[in-house]
């Protein structure tokens, strides 16, 4: 979702699929409070949010079956972002983004995939766009891909499209395989690596045993756990070991926990050049 600022409430406003919706935090304990598009049932919208945030469901199992009594880092880490959850994005959508997302910042990718939404995809209630579904994708040529800041990505995503247009229904059978299979089918995608698969399935698909490795993350794992020196492997062997079937669960809090202190530290910075 994206944050916008008022001088008294925060607000943000995020889109998936079909669905165009807005929060406010009144205080920081008031309930929720969601700003409907015309034409959408109340009691759909409301219904449909609370399961894209997760907040559908107790996380309470999740935090069970961690190691946050035994381990420290972790513990901090979850008290520092208690409630954390992992959005229940669409599967096409979550593997659209983060094709999109190779060598790029995160708020270059809200560029990209904001000018991919605004050239190809549907108009939503709310004046936005979504983004196109991967059958419109198809159609759409590589050069007018690349005129929306996609660079070398833009031959991946027409590969891909026209993949997924000649196999009709592959993403949902792919979505529904137990985990291994599933990622070993998205890797014969044009650019989808490890990384890209396990973000695809823990994002994407709920995959809650996916623990998925980048920059950030191995970092995090060389810093806080010691793990200098280990390779990808040898971290993914880890942490399915000591984070067992909620890996992608610790790795968000992880994330958010590391992330948190270098923007800390970066405007610390700024302020004391």
């Amino acid at each position: 979702m994206l944050p916008e600022s008022t001088a008294m409430v925060p607000a943000f406003e995020g889109r998936w699929s079909a669905h165009a919706v807005r929060l406010r935090l009144p205080s920081e304990k008031a309930s929720i409070q969601i700003s409907l598009p015309e034409g959408i049932s109340a009691a759909e919208e409301t219904s449909a949010t609370l399961r894209y945030l997760s907040l559908d469901k107790p996380s309470q199992g999740e935090l069970d079956c961690l190691p946050w009594r035994s381990d420290p880092v972790l513990d901090q880490a979850l008290a520092a972002f208690p409630g954390l959850r992992i959005l229940a994005q669409p599967f096409g959508e979550t593997l659209f983004c983060f094709l999109c997302s190779a060598t790029k910042r995160i708020d270059q990718i809200k560029v990209i995939c904001e000018k991919v939404a605004h050239a190809h995809g549907a108009p939503l209630t709310n004046g936005s766009y979504a983004l196109p579904s991967w059958e419109t994708l198809a159609s759409v040529g590589e050069q007018e891909l690349r005129e929306c800041q996609l660079g070398y990505r833009a031959k991946y995503i027409a590969n891909c499209a026209r993949f997924l247009a000649e196999h009709p229904g592959w993403l949902e059978r792919v979505s529904a395989m137990p985990t291994a299979e599933a990622r070993i089918a998205l890797q014969q995608l044009p650019g989808v690596g490890e990384k890209i698969a396990d973000c695809t399935l823990l994002f994407g698909a709920g995959r809650l045993e996916v623990f998925p490795i980048d920059t950030w993350i191995q970092q995090a794992m060389e810093n806080l756990y010691g793990l200098r020196g280990w390779g990808k492997a040898q971290l993914q062997t880890f942490a399915k070991a000591h984070f067992g079937s909620q890996a992608g669960y610790a790795q968000q809090v992880l994330f958010a926990h590391v992330r948190s202190k270098q923007n800390a530290r970066a405007a610390a910075a700024r302020k004391n050049p």
